[in-house]
């Protein structure tokens, strides 16, 4: 499956099919948190919950595609991400785009 972030995919006609999304919310457990809490305080970049956000954010393309899919798209463009914290050491992953059916 294409996915791209631009508004067209040049040298492609193409029919819009639907909005599309996947989401994704993934929480850290206390130990990780704790850990993390200490590196908030020292500084340094907090790499348990930048696994979080990049696991979060694999999984909801996966969920979108999936979605994409079943539509019968071949493409996803215009795909755009949006993040917010869901509870203290969580975040979610929004992902959006429009399926294309390419003719």
């Amino acid at each position: 499956m294409l996915v791209v972030n631009t508004e067209n995919i040049p040298g492609q006609n193409y029919q819009v099919i639907s909005l599309v999304t996947g989401c994704c919310i993934l929480s850290k457990n206390i130990f990780k948190d704790f850990g993390q809490g200490v590196r908030n305080i020292v500084g340094g970049e907090m790499g348990a919950y930048t696994q979080m956000l990049n696991e979060a954010k694999d999984r909801a393309i996966y969920n979108m595609i999936d979605a994409a899919q079943h539509m019968g798209a071949d493409a996803i463009v215009n795909v755009r991400f949006s993040s917010s914290s869901i509870v203290q050491g969580g975040a979610e992953i929004l992902v959006a785009g429009t399926a294309v059916k390419f003719v």
